[in-house]
């Protein structure tokens, strides 16, 4: 059972202004998207605008950090612009 201290980890893609995909985790999204906007996350501050493709939200950090690297594996890249993009 879910309580209201129970945080989440997201795993995120963008799509760059350079049709590139970003593929990113972290626990606060708002917080982070803000940041990639503003043009302080170095991989996207020079491929602006970025959209918000997709989002999976983690209850274990763990299993997030792993979706990611899968996701940025070539496997996980196939999986990705299969199933997301």
């Amino acid at each position: 059972m879910k309580t209201e201290t129970t945080s989440y980890w997201y795993v995120y893609l963008l799509k760059c202004s350079d049709q590139t995909t970003y593929t990113g985790c972290t626990s606060n999204l708002k917080e982070r998207l803000n940041r990639h906007k503003k043009g302080t996350v170095s991989y996207t501050q020079t491929r602006l605008p970025v959209q918000l493709i997709t989002c999976i939200a983690f209850n274990d950090k763990y299993k997030a950090f792993h979706f990611e690297k899968y996701l940025k594996s070539g496997s996980g890249k196939a999986f990705a612009n299969k199933r997301f993009l």
